[in-house]
This record gives C-alpha cells, sequence and structure tokens, in this order.
C-alpha cells in the first residue's frame, strides 16, 4: 500500500475568493483593523454583523446579537474560538454561532476571508448596505 495514495490533501480553512466579478464577497478592513480579542461592527441592511480576532488572528463574523436577548456579542470578551456575551455571559462559538451547553441558541454567522491581510465577508446581494 502507498502511503501517499492513502493521504487526501486537508481543504482550506477559509473559504474560496471567487473572481471579482462576484459582488457577495466585500473587502471590509485591513486585518490590524479588529482588536486582537476584540471585534469590530459592519452595519448592512439586515443589522450588524461583529467581526472578532482571537489571539490566533483568526477572523470570524456573527450577527452582532447573542440569541438570549439580543446583546451586543461585539462588546463581549472573546477566548479562543468563543465569545461571552457581555449581558448575561452566555458563550458563543464563533464559528458557527452556536450557544455552548447548557445554554441553547444560535446567531448567524458569516463566510469570513484573511488574503494577504485584507478581510473579506461574503454577503448575499439583499444584505449590501
Amino acid at each position: 500500500m502507498n502511503p501517499e495514495a492513502s493521504q487526501t490533501e486537508a481543504p482550506d480553512p477559509m473559504p474560496a475568493l471567487p473572481d471579482a466579478s462576484d459582488p457577495g464577497w466585500r473587502a471590509i478592513c485591513p486585518l490590524e483593523a479588529i482588536p486582537v480579542l476584540g471585534a469590530r461592527v459592519v452595519r448592512i441592511a439586515g443589522g450588524d454583523i461583529a467581526l472578532f480576532r482571537n489571539g490566533a488572528d483568526e477572523v470570524f463574523a456573527l450577527r452582532d446579537e447573542c440569541p438570549h436577548k439580543l446583546g451586543p456579542l461585539s462588546q463581549g470578551i472573546v477566548h479562543g474560538r468563543t465569545v461571552t456575551c457581555p449581558l448575561h455571559a452566555w458563550k458563543i462559538d464563533l464559528e458557527c454561532g452556536a450557544a455552548m451547553a447548557p445554554d441553547q441558541g444560535c446567531t448567524p454567522s458569516f463566510p469570513v476571508a484573511n488574503r494577504a491581510g485584507t478581510i473579506f465577508l461574503f454577503l448575499k446581494q439583499e444584505q449590501h448596505a
């Protein structure tokens, strides 16, 4: 058995950026504009989106509303791949927006990519500002 044949290439953890003709991907800001262990708010027609940056310089995008009482997640504390809501300390998974057990609920997440230090956010056409 050839060991190389059984290995598969790991997928790129960031979504691929389509060509420039796709209006869904929007350049938002440089990575440095998002504080480490903090957030930056992007205002769009459908409601605010919070861009989070963790200590490993990973960037995540969630609707800026806790699924519990709609608290502003952008004002929460980022730790690892989680943000703690400032209102009632619910812990929200930054990758998918789900509340951590024992809490239940979810806030929408959005595709985000870091390309050469520029943060891109994917929005549906009706979500553009």
